[in-house]
């Protein structure tokens, strides 16, 4: 689905992406792992083109992502960023159908496609007319899913989307999106710093460490066959203290 070949990226004169190669399998959920600043967001957003690699390339089913066709091709990507990122002036509903009515989609097919994705995200039909502030936190994440689902994308890349969320409303939405992406098939792309939460959603986990690719695998690799002391100490960290 995508292949990243020798991207780098520096932000004055520091390296937040390290020369780095990345497989996105077809059909998979990747996570992108590691402490903050170690450069997943950033290798999140060079994925979807609205980050420009100093070097290296990326191509998106074997089209080479450029600045001439990223905003088209990113119509076939589905991005959740951290917060939701939802318009405070429009309510839910037109949060979710933007796209679609920027692309002239008729009435009728956006409330179709409205009903599917409120149905399959359980969002209450009656708080599509409520504006963001009017929202829960748990309810805010829900309509910024089903607006990245909106155009049926091949791809969906979703960053640390529920890292604001309380424990219990947190876990309720891991079971969501699990389900979720095992009923669409859908490749995914999910940037978290919990490894619960990637053991749990991904298929393939990937650690990053300062800018660069420690090490690729399930968790029971990251944990059993780790590829340096870092995976461990990473680990380890989120065990916590036994109770």
């Amino acid at each position: 689905m995508l292949e990243l070949t020798g991207v780098c990226k520096t932000y004055r004169g520091q390296a937040a992406l390290q020369p780095t190669d990345l497989t996105v399998l077809a059909g998979k959920t990747t996570v992108l792992l590691g402490p903050s600043g170690c450069g997943k967001s950033t290798l999140l957003r060079v994925m979807i083109g609205l980050v420009r690699p100093d070097r290296g390339a990326v191509s998106f089913r074997d089209t080479p992502v450029t600045p001439e066709n990223a905003r088209e091709l990113r119509q076939r990507m589905g991005y959740v960023v951290q917060d939701g990122g939802l318009f405070p002036h429009l309510t839910a509903e037109g949060n979710v159908t933007l796209m679609a009515r920027w692309l002239g989609w008729e009435q009728t097919r956006i409330k179709a496609r409205l009903s599917e994705l409120t149905e399959l995200t359980q969002f209450p039909a009656d708080g599509l007319a409520r504006y963001p502030v009017q929202l829960s936190g748990g309810q805010k994440q829900r309509v910024s899913l089903m607006r990245a689902l909106l155009l049926d994308p091949d791809l969906i890349l979703l960053d640390e989307p529920l890292g604001a969320l309380d424990p219990l409303i947190r876990s309720d939405l891991q079971a969501d999106l699990r389900r979720i992406f095992r009923a669409l098939g859908k490749t995914v792309v999910l940037v978290t710093h919990d490894l619960g939460e990637a053991g749990y959603l991904g298929d393939r986990l990937v650690l990053l460490r300062a800018g660069r690719i420690v090490q690729q695998g399930t968790l029971t690799d990251l944990v059993q066959q780790p590829a340096e002391p870092f995976v461990t100490q990473f680990i380890n960290a989120q065990r916590g203290p036994a109770l």
